[in-house]
């Protein structure tokens, strides 16, 4: 999984540590005494995938003797060209490991049953999961159903025709036709730190800013005729952050270096930063030596322009050790004239960016590295050269 936010160094310890950390789910279920491991679906990206990324997984896989059910997605489904029916799949696959490539009943051990709805294209035109349950009946058998896709209360798009409908998961649950539904397509776990029949575990690694904390994986004990107990294990090792911050003097940059400190581990930690308000530039210079000095200890630092509105303009303090006279006073002037006014667009115009709840959850995507907003005309310009006639005024004596 390529990340362009990442430098080479920081891309090889992702992909690497996505394969530890399968070892690492494999070793907690039997800790645990876990019978089974279920993925319910995007095993892989995408269906062309390099044979080395799938025979390491695959041996990650196997690494422990116990049973794991693989459910195509939609990142993976069955169909023509398949990644499954592929020799770097069907040459190396575990013989721990099983492909949930039908829909319907699996077998898993006495007593215990899945039922599977993998993803036959990449495009379906239909529920994805309610054709599983076709022809079921109560049993005292414990069932799991196994899919993927988006239920249609988490899904944006109310007009999909491959929105999971609740109520025949529901209505199966409450008859004791199955006793648990374990669905994926959801990075985040859902619903969070919440009890229930219904349940996505999100991805066992962070994979974009839209995913808050490290991975986790779900530990489900069944017994027909209670609620299912399911416990949340942090597995993952990395996580994508991003830092909001209104800056506006010296107390506010102090503030955001504690909290770019506290972050543990930062060469694990993927840092989008979106700043607002107004530093003078003896300020900025010391929010850029901030920002450099940690830049090297993160996987990635980097600032997300579209929400990236921050005003420099020289103080009174910072103009008065400048007295060159002439002209060149004249032109000083005028530029901290401008600066002033546009920096005050620039910052007024951000009144939705500055409000967390107007855009908390608007976050980028993972390859979202969009173009810096267009100014205010003459707004950077004038920072700019401000900024520049007081480095060759030899700065500002702090």
């Amino acid at each position: 999984m390529t990340r362009h936010y990442l430098d080479a160094d920081a891309q090889a310890r992702f992909t690497g540590d996505r394969i530890r950390t399968v070892r690492s789910i494999l070793e907690l279920a039997r800790r645990r005494e876990c019978a089974f491991v279920v993925v319910a679906g995007d095993v892989f990206e995408h269906p062309n995938l390099g044979r080395q990324d799938i025979g390491r997984a695959l041996e990650a896989m196997g690494s422990q003797d116990i049973p794991v059910y693989l459910l195509p997605g939609n990142h993976d489904p069955l169909g023509t060209g398949s990644l499954w029916s592929s020799p770097a799949v069907a040459d190396r696959l575990p013989t721990n490991v099983t492909v949930l490539d039908r829909t319907g009943i699996w077998p898993v051990s006495d007593g215990v049953e899945l039922v599977a709805a993998p993803w036959h294209s990449k495009r379906p035109d239909a529920d994805p999961v309610a054709g599983c349950l076709d022809g079921l009946r109560p049993h005292d058998t414990v069932r799991i159903v196994v899919g993927h896709g988006m239920l249609e209360e988490l899904e944006p798009d109310k007009t999909s025709p491959v929105r999971i409908r609740r109520q025949p998961l529901d209505a199966a649950l409450a008859d004791g036709t199955i006793h648990y539904v374990a669905l994926g397509d959801r990075h985040i776990r859902w619903p969070q730190d919440s009890p229930g029949a219904i349940q996505y575990s999100g991805t066992h690694e962070s994979t974009s800013f839209r995913e808050t904390g490290r991975g986790q994986v779900l530990e489900v004990d069944l017994d027909p005729g209670t609620t299912p107990s399911v416990t949340a294990h942090e597995v993952g090792q990395w996580q994508h952050v991003v830092v909001r911050r209104e800056l506006n003097g010296v107390q506010d940059l102090d503030s955001l270096a504690r909290d770019l400190d506290a972050m543990d581990p930062k060469e694990n930690t993927i840092v989008r930063t979106a700043f607002t308000g107004s530093l003078t530039v003896s300020e900025h210079a010391r929010l850029d030596q901030l920002l450099d000095d940690r830049t090297p200890l993160f996987a990635s630092l980097q600032p997300w322009l579209r929400h990236t509105h921050l005003a420099v303009v020289p103080d009174d303090d910072e103009l008065a050790q400048i007295q060159w006279g002439g002209y060149i006073q004249a032109a000083l002037e005028e530029l901290k004239t401008r600066a002033e006014v546009s920096g005050h667009e620039a910052h007024t115009n951000t009144t939705r960016d500055s409000d967390p709840d107007l855009w908390a959850d608007e976050v980028p995507a993972e390859d979202d590295l969009p173009p810096e907003p267009t100014p205010p005309e003459g707004h950077q310009s004038a920072q700019d050269a401000l900024r520049l006639l007081i480095r060759f005024a030899g700065g500002v004596k702090s």
